[in-house]
């Protein structure tokens, strides 16, 4: 049986290796996302379609028709080489497929070859103090005062505020319809007067989010995405984005890779941890759950391109999967560094710049954010399994 995917596939996996060979060094390490070797490294990876591979040449991408082995070709390479494979972030990875999706034209020509360059970083504003899973809930409200919306409320645990240029924001523009019907989905600059920043320091160190406060915050009419009170099935797109990028196969599988090289370089008493049989055993189990990560990936991939196919169910364990198995990997690689495993921050014997503990932190709180574990195992089994809904408990009279 022969299980390549044939001379042309093998054509385009050497084309990428070579490119890795001869640019990979170029790579940014530890880099910002506005440092200038993060964006030249960027714009390279978009002229030789190794990002933004599928967004139309008009808007900044590279324009290849979609290829689902091609893509896996190029993470299974780039996460080989352990080669940075460019910018992220909820502009680049939830704003601009929506936009592809339900935006206007200018929208599309305005916005998203500045976001995918990484000249225009952008944050969500979605959360409120007292609308978190409950989303639909949020008070932040707009009102339409001639040519312009009119902004008042607080968002929180708004994600790269601090550096952000834009915020795609969910408001409140109907306070008399269903709260699931009143919502708009609104676009405004972060220099607008009337917008004030907090930072919010997490367990990890570093300010990571943010509240967000508007008053009386003015931007023009049109820059809203889809119709008045119709925000709510915009959101949902980009929530749906959202996951797929919070349980993101490729960067796991580089992060796998870095494992399995740790583990063939740190000892335990002159002995290697990749021939220590319980944390060999551990590895493998690690491995056989990236492997089903990167199959339920191919099966979201799939859908997109065959419109009969329901990958409903697939996309919905993306997220929870995906967080999940990121926290127990970088887990295991503290485990395996022992008492050097315990180090943080400026200390001498940290490994990797302390990256294994920072992500262990980082995606402990990603299991909570993004829509926590408990909810995620809900809408599974309600929506994708059909099983009967949580009962609600009544509130006291």
């Amino acid at each position: 049986m022969d299980l390549s995917f044939g001379p042309e596939y093998e054509e385009f996996r050497a084309e990428v290796q070579t490119f890795l060979r001869e640019h990979g060094g170029r790579s940014p390490q530890n880099a910002g996302m506005r440092a200038p070797e993060s964006l030249a490294w960027q714009k390279l990876l978009i002229e030789n379609g190794y990002t933004a591979r599928t967004i139309p040449k008009e808007y900044g991408g590279f324009g290849a028709p979609p290829d689902i082995i091609k893509s896996r070709i190029i993470a299974e390479e780039f996460a080989d080489a352990r080669v940075n494979t460019g910018l992220g972030g909820q502009g680049i990875s939830m704003l601009v497929p929506t936009l592809l999706e339900m935006g206007t034209e200018a929208q599309k020509l305005e916005l998203i070859k500045p976001t995918i360059q990484g000249e225009m970083i952008w944050c969500q504003g979605y959360s409120e103090p007292g609308a978190g899973s409950d989303l639909a809930s949020l008070t932040t409200r707009a009102v339409l005062d001639g040519d312009e919306w009119v902004v008042n409320g607080q968002k929180i645990w708004t994600s790269t505020a601090q550096l952000a240029d834009w915020i795609f924001c969910l408001v409140r523009t109907e306070p008399d319809a269903p709260k699931h019907k009143g919502i708009s989905f609104l676009l405004f600059k972060m220099d607008t007067p009337g917008i004030e920043i907090r930072p919010l320091v997490d367990m990890t160190g570093v300010a990571n989010f943010n509240e967000t406060f508007f008053t009386d915050v003015r931007l023009p009419k049109d820059q809203i995405v889809g119709q008045r009170g119709e925000g709510w099935m915009v959101a949902n797109a980009v929530l749906g984005h959202e996951r797929d990028s919070l349980g993101n196969p490729n960067n796991t599988l580089m992060r796998l890779n870095a494992l399995t090289e740790l583990m063939k370089t740190e000892t335990v008493g002159g002995e290697r941890l990749i021939d220590n049989p319980v944390y060999r055993d551990r590895l493998m189990q690690i491995q056989g759950r990236v492997m089903a990560m990167r199959f339920n990936d191919l099966r979201v991939l799939s859908s997109r391109l065959n419109k009969g196919q329901d990958a409903a169910l697939a996309r919905m364990i993306v997220k929870l999967q995906g967080t999940e198995l990121r926290h127990d990997l970088e887990g295991m690689a503290i485990d395996i560094l022992g008492e050097v495993g315990l180090s943080y921050g400026d200390n001498p014997h940290t490994r990797s710049a302390g990256s294994w503990q920072s992500q262990y932190m980082y995606y402990l709180g990603l299991i909570i954010g993004g829509g926590t574990s408990q909810i995620q195992k809900n809408i599974i089994s309600e929506r994708g399994l059909d099983m009967p809904r949580e009962p609600k408990v009544e509130k006291a009279g």
